[in-house]
């Protein structure tokens, strides 16, 4: 096994920089275009229809090959992975961004994904295996959770800067030189790191990619169809089948893509369950308020981006309060049941909303609790699912906890979306006059389902998870 190269106290900011901007870029991605796709209709002339395939086609190649990417990682080394990566994301970024016609967008976009695949679990994995030191690592993991939390809120943030004093193809290029300024980092400083050799498993991979290909599909596509449409429920189904075909087969395989031991144990269950269930809800969440916030509240796009800063905020200092004043004497358990709590909390404080709430008083209150919920959540669980995970496995578990990020994060958009619409449309029937008020008892209802998820997942992680100090990667 080749060990990563462990900098010194001057290169460890370098490194940490280098390989949180590689985080940061393929989580940013995932809502940096969804402002810009008007615009971009516009000059490129495709239907609204079209629209969701460029958000659709990011997530079905990402999510479906991460499990892929991760082994991979573990295989060949991750700053291999993340050269490779960086550098198809930045041609992707500009071939984006150059495009003429629809279908070149879509290519741009599918691009981006595979290569997102290769980037977010191997820069996780090398986070995990170069910062083991108890210190080093709560830093390290720190800001993995604020990125993982703040970056669809600060996609949004760019992309309407972007699109409102630049033009919306500046959505993509800030893609290629995020990448480049991260590629050039991981040259200079990053030492290379892998788990012994051995074999890919191709069906396995072949199996997984099918089966998130299939349910991520579904869910995309349940978002603006019906859920019992053909094309919601083959898909779902197929996917689900060939996933227990996965499991079955990963459960026996030498070499497995997923070994099932980094899934093993109560703390890594509940965290890998907690990462999941706040994707389900923290991107439903983003969605439905964006929605408020212009449609109801009249803010643009690049306000709407702003009105989220008091959740970014929020998140920094509790996840750098609990990461290096809390996790070393507590471990994950108490605290991220808590911080699904507390974000149970603020989202019920939206279910209150109106279309005369003031931003400051009903708005920035709840966004601050979650934030603050967040991050209690995300950094003591991504600890949670990658301590005691031996090096060799770094990637697998790496492109499990952005995996149950994304899927979590597609189900939530498709599901609390699709509550939405339902309520919507039957409120607007009993009152066609009132369309504000239908829209809005439609979001307040998905608000309750986001709360009630936030609130289950508090129950079941404390029942899951064990007590006691945070694990050690690779112990």
């Amino acid at each position: 096994m080749t060990e990563a190269r462990v900098p010194g106290s001057s290169a460890h900011r370098w490194v940490l920089t280098t390989l949180g901007l590689a985080e940061f870029l393929v989580l940013l991605e995932t809502t940096i275009v969804n402002v810009a796709l008007g615009d971009a209709a516009r000059a490129l002339r495709f239907s609204p229809a079209d629209r969701q395939w460029l958000v659709t086609a990011y997530l079905l190649a990402f999510g479906s090959l991460l499990p892929l990417g991760g082994r991979l990682s573990d295989l060949f080394g991750r700053r291999r992975l993340l050269v490779v990566g960086l550098a198809g994301f930045a041609a992707a970024s500009v071939l984006g961004g150059l495009a003429g016609s629809f279908s070149v967008l879509l290519v741009a976009r599918v691009a981006q994904g595979v290569f997102a695949a290769l980037i977010a679990p191997a820069a996780l994995a090398a986070l995990t295996t170069t910062f083991a030191l108890a210190r080093d690592r709560s830093r390290a993991v720190t800001l993995y959770g604020v990125l993982g939390a703040s970056a669809a809120a600060l996609g949004l943030l760019v992309g309407g800067a972007l699109t409102q004093w630049a033009t919306w193809r500046w959505c993509l290029y800030a893609g290629a030189v995020l990448a480049a300024a991260a590629l050039v980092g991981v040259v200079l400083v990053l030492g290379d790191s892998r788990g012994p050799r051995g074999r890919l498993d191709v069906v396995g991979a072949a199996l997984s990619t099918g089966g998130l290909v299939g349910v991520v599909f579904g869910l995309s596509h349940a978002t603006n169809a019906s859920w019992v449409a053909p094309a919601t429920i083959l898909p779902l189904l197929g996917g689900g089948a060939l996933l227990a075909l996965f499991l079955a087969r990963e459960a026996r395989a030498r070499d497995p893509l997923v070994p099932p031991r980094v899934l093993l144990g109560r703390t890594r269950g509940g965290s890998f369950l907690a990462l999941g269930l706040a994707g389900t809800a923290l991107f439903a969440i983003y969605l439905l308020l964006a929605y408020y916030l212009e449609g109801t509240l009249g803010f643009t796009p690049l306000e709407a981006g702003l009105a989220f800063t008091p959740l970014v905020g929020a998140v920094i200092f509790s996840a750098s309060f609990a990461s290096f004043r809390l996790m070393h004497t507590t471990g994950p358990k108490p605290l991220v049941p808590v911080g699904l709590f507390l974000a149970a909390l603020g989202v019920v404080l939206f279910t209150r909303l109106d279309v005369t709430s003031g931003y400051l008083t009903k708005v920035a209150p709840g966004l601050f609790l979650v934030g603050l919920g967040l991050g209690l959540v995300v950094a003591p669980a991504v600890a949670g699912a990658t301590g005691r995970v031996e090096a060799r496995d770094a990637g697998a578990a790496s492109a499990l906890v952005v995996a149950f990020q994304q899927i979590g994060a597609s189900l939530g958009t498709a599901l609390l979306s699709s509550v939405a619409a339902t309520v919507s449309a039957r409120a607007l029937a009993a009152d066609p006059a009132d369309a504000s008020g239908a829209a809005l008892h439609g979001y307040n209802v998905a608000l309750w389902w986001a709360a009630a998820i936030f609130a289950a997942g508090a129950v079941a992680t404390y029942g899951l998870m064990e007590g006691g100090p945070a694990p050690e990667a690779g112990t």
